[in-house]
Parts: C-alpha cells; structure tokens; sequence
C-alpha cells in the first residue's frame, strides 16, 4: 500500500489505529479487516490479544525498571528510567483505548487519545536526550540533565496533546480533515528520533568502547522498530485475513515494538557497568587466605576490599565457622586442651 504525506486515509484503512475513529468524516475512518472482538460481562472487548501483548508489556517494563534501578552507579540510569515509565504509561493507556473500555463516542475518548499521542511524541524524544547522556554534555544523574530532560519531555507531551486534540475537536486551524500535524507528530517525529538515536549510539559505540557487540543490540532494536512499522502499515489487512480475523497487523506492531524497547534496555545495559566500589548492598566476596607458614588445618579467611556490608561500609576481616586464627606467640585460639588448665 502507499502511504500519503498528511493523511490517515490509506493508513486507517490497513490497520486500525487509536486515533481512526476521530478522524475523516463524523463516521471516522475504519480499517478493511479488524481483529474479532469478544464479549466479556455484556461488555464487548476489541483487539483482545492486543490487550495481552500491553499487559505482558507492562510486566516487561516492570522487570526492566527493577534491573534498571539495581545499577545504582550506572551512566544514565535515573534518565533511561523516564523511558521505560513514559512507556508503561501509554501501554496502561493502549489498553484503555484499543480495547474500546473507553468507547470511541465517549467525550472522554478524544482526550485520551491526544494523551496517548503525546506520550508517543515524549517516549520517542525521551529516547533520543538518553542517546547524548553518553557524550556527557551534561553530567548524567546531576538536577541540570535531568530537569533538562523532564521539562523538554514534558514540552514535547504539551506540543504532542495539543496538535492532536486541535485535530479531534477542530481548533487552531486543525480538523478531521487536516491531518498533517497529526501525522507529523505521530508518523513522522517518532521514526527522525530514532534515526538520530540510532547514529549517535553508533558513534558512541565505535568512539569510546573497545566491545563492538552493542551494535548488534543496535541493529536488532532497529529491525524491530522497522518490523513494527511494515506489519502494521503494510501488510496488516493481509495478516487479518490470512487468520480469519484473530489478530491483525496491530498485534505484531505492538509485539515488535516491545521487542525494540526491550532492545533499549539491553543496549544500555551492554554499554554501561556498575562502578561496585560505590555501590550498595553488593554481595560480599568471601575469600581463603593459605599462608603457607600455617599449619594444614588453618586457614584465615578475610573479606574481599571490595565487599560491603548492607549500609555501603567497606567490610573488615570476617571469621568462617570454625576458622582458627594464630596469635603472635604461635598458640591458636582457643587453646587446645582444658581452658585455664596448667596453672
């Protein structure tokens, strides 16, 4: 299918998505082939394995967050973080609307729609302020990068909501009918982000690590997002079809897309490594010191300089169980025989 600069026309009829029925006439604009909808309580439900794809997302997202959050000295942790809550955020939104909870003819369906698309527009420009933290404009995890990053994601949300309710409820020049800023800030900002993100962490990569594999992390993110964008503009009636109706193009999109966020994690995770010298609740590295000048049985054991005790402190010697140790005089403690005897 063929994709028209600033209309929605040619794209809502491929695949259904959150934004099609506020668009085109009163009616809205509808795909050729939709997914079945179930009925659950005298409630109908539509794209319900989309629904499961955001659910699973949502887990995803919460186990990246946890591994995310335990690098506690890692470059950029406190600004990648942002990424993967403004990305739970519009899932837990995805639900809402793809499943229809929130019905297309309720006042309230617009407004959450431009919330979703604003979030898009911050998701993708979050994205690209975390591809420079690398280059250290700023120091990562200082008020400076961070307020940076929080107020112009919050700019790029405003400009986001604000383009794409003008065009639901026709204000400031916009309609229905005249997509075009809706279809930059949806369309065609999110795929300039990633290109951006996509070579300066090239450059990262071949410029400062000696470790090539990254870029392989790179690529397949990259080919996700890439994946994402083809089965659900191009070949999203074909899918529905093919499956009589279970699934459609959307299904794959939002799976690929998970796919490459998942991608974002493992990059950064890749390229980054926690400074254990600073960080906290580390395990402790417990290791055998043989003195060559002690007898067979005796081994002092001792606390690695780089082990910590759960408030941060560098931990001092530790005793094993059963561990002897010798004085300066030679004699182990405790003393072998009766305690106080010979006297």
């Amino acid at each position: 299918m063929g994709i028209s600069f600033g209309s929605y026309d040619k794209i809502c009829d491929e695949v259904a998505l959150i934004v099609c029925p506020l668009l085109g006439s009163d009616l809205g604009l509808e795909p050729s082939c939709y997914s079945r909808n179930v009925e659950i309580n005298s409630t109908v439900i539509f794209q319900p394995a989309t629904c499961f794809l955001h659910i699973a997302a949502l887990i995803m997202t919460a186990i990246m967050v946890y591994h995310v959050r335990s690098k506690y000295t890692a470059v950029g942790r406190k600004e990648i973080v942002l990424f993967f809550y403004l990305y739970a955020l519009s899932e837990i939104i995805a639900i809402f609307l793809d499943s229809a909870i929130i019905p297309t003819y309720s006042p309230a369906y617009p407004i959450f729609a431009a919330i979703y698309v604003g979030l898009g527009t911050a998701i993708f420009w979050c994205l690209v302020i975390n591809g420079f933290v690398g280059f250290q404009f700023a120091e990562d995890g200082t008020p400076k990068s961070l307020w940076f990053l929080r107020l112009s994601t919050l700019l790029l949300w405003v400009i986001g909501f604000l383009v794409s309710l003008g065009t639901f409820k026709s204000i400031g020049g916009l309609s229905p009918t005249k997509q075009v800023g809706l279809w930059v800030v949806q369309l065609l900002f999110p795929v300039i982000c990633v290109a951006i993100y996509t070579i300066s962490q090239i450059i990262l990569v071949l410029r400062t690590l000696d470790d090539r594999w990254p870029l392989g992390d790179i690529a397949f993110g990259v080919g996700a997002f890439v994946a994402a964008c083809v089965l659900m503009f191009g070949f999203s009636k074909e899918i529905c079809v093919g499956v009589k109706h279970y699934i459609d193009g959307t299904f794959f999109g939002v799976l690929c897309l998970l796919f490459a966020v998942m991608m974002v994690y493992k990059y950064w995770d890749s390229i980054t490594k926690e400074d254990l010298e600073f960080s906290v609740g580390s395990k402790q590295s417990v290791w055998e010191i043989k003195d060559p000048l002690l007898g067979p049985g005796d081994v002092d054991v001792v606390a690695s300089s780089n082990t910590h005790d759960s408030y941060g402190r560098a931990g001092g010697a530790k005793l094993a169980p059963g561990a002897a140790t010798k004085s300066p005089g030679g004699l182990g403690y405790p003393p072998g025989g009766h305690y106080g005897g010979g006297y």
